[in-house]
């Protein structure tokens, strides 16, 4: 069972100034916080921890590539990340998110980072993910061109068009 435990930040044991955490994400990672979106990569992640009194502000690089499905083949596809983010940690009665504040109890300090790094892979992933042109998958795009074609009436004689648009049809003819 893949552990979280070096994602969960102690930030009572911080001192004050920069500390740096590197992590590994792989496919564990992805399994064990049950990703929604992504199901497999490799990624590294840097946090930097900006302690100044009971603020804390932590900086995420993340680089590497996820696995998602294309959009078009439906075969998965390599997705290059490289993102950056910020948020803003202090201290508080309870633990609370708002926007890009989070608000972690004193008593128990621990603030876990890993949702946040996936969060920011997530928003890395562009709305639409296809295949570079020519690479995906021959046999699905060859099946969804035939049924595209069958749906628009492609290969239809003008026979099947419906009398009661063969008006209109004239009306073009003329135009042009």
């Amino acid at each position: 069972m893949y552990s979280l435990e070096p994602f969960k930040i102690d930030l009572n044991s911080l001192k004050e100034g920069e500390t740096v955490f590197r992590l590994e994400l792989d496919d564990e990672y992805f399994e064990a916080i049950e990703a929604p979106e992504v199901r497999c990569g490799k990624l590294s992640a840097e946090v930097t921890v900006i302690r100044r009194a009971a603020m804390f502000e932590l900086l995420f690089n993340i680089e590497g590539s996820v696995v998602v499905q294309c959009d078009l083949c439906l075969d998965d596809m390599d997705q290059p990340i490289n993102t950056e983010g910020r948020l803003v940690a202090k201290f508080g009665e309870e633990y609370s998110e708002d926007d890009d504040l989070v608000t972690v109890s004193q008593d128990e300090g621990i603030l876990d980072v890993s949702w946040f790094i996936y969060e920011f892979i997530a928003l890395d992933i562009p709305i639409k993910h296809v295949h570079a042109p020519g690479k995906c998958n021959r046999d699905m795009m060859k099946a969804l061109e035939e049924h595209s074609a069958n749906r628009s009436g492609a290969g239809e004689s003008e026979e099947a068009i419906d009398p009661r648009w063969s008006g209109l049809l004239k009306l073009k003819d003329i135009k042009d």
